[in-house]
């Protein structure tokens, strides 16, 4: 299980990107709008690490690392950052408005190898609720909330890839978000 990424409601995404970018050397890798039912909309970046191009991190192969170092080396990448701005009444403005209009930290996302099984798992020994009976699925993209956790007040995102689907799913980023709307 890793982190994968980090994902912020706020009210100026062009700002909280730019300090991401100039604070932490992130970059856009991509940006989508999503439509809601109800006539508003998120317009959402979703940022990549730095460490995202490795050969101009760590140029040298893993085979000259095996042959210049008996152990393995490995290298943990910063999450991504997913950062949503809402239209006026939209559910992620308004869960900006209830945070006095600066938003923050929506939720952790956790890479796992089943989201089914780690619902199941955090079901039976009563570590979360979630916001949907079932995960949400896109092609090569499984994703599922917790409502807030009574220990840490944290909503934590299961995320599940293929090994070839490193983006987001706009039907499932809407109905992720759909999903916290009763959520404050």
């Amino acid at each position: 299980m890793r982190l994968d990424h980090i994902a912020y409601r706020v009210k100026d995404r062009q700002k909280t990107a730019a300090f991401f970018m100039n604070a932490f050397g992130y970059r856009v890798g991509e940006e989508f709008r999503v439509d809601f039912d109800d006539g508003t909309y998120a317009m959402c970046y979703a940022m990549v690490p730095p460490e995202r191009n490795l050969d101009a991190l760590f140029p040298w192969t893993a085979l000259e690392i095996q042959e210049t170092s008996p152990q393995t080396q490995e290298y943990h990448i910063a999450p991504e950052i997913f950062i949503s701005e809402g239209s006026e009444g939209s559910v992620v403005s308004k869960w900006v408005d209830a945070r006095s209009g600066v938003g923050g930290i929506h939720h952790l996302a956790y890479q796992v190898d089943s989201v089914q099984g780690q619902m199941d798992e955090w079901k039976e020994k009563g570590y979360a609720e979630f916001t949907t009976e079932d995960p949400l699925t896109c092609p090569d993209l499984t994703q599922v909330f917790t409502k807030p956790s009574e220990l840490t007040g944290v909503i934590y995102e299961f995320i599940e890839r293929a090994p070839q689907n490193q983006g987001f799913c706009k039907d499932n980023v809407k109905d992720l978000m759909e999903s916290t709307k009763d959520l404050r």
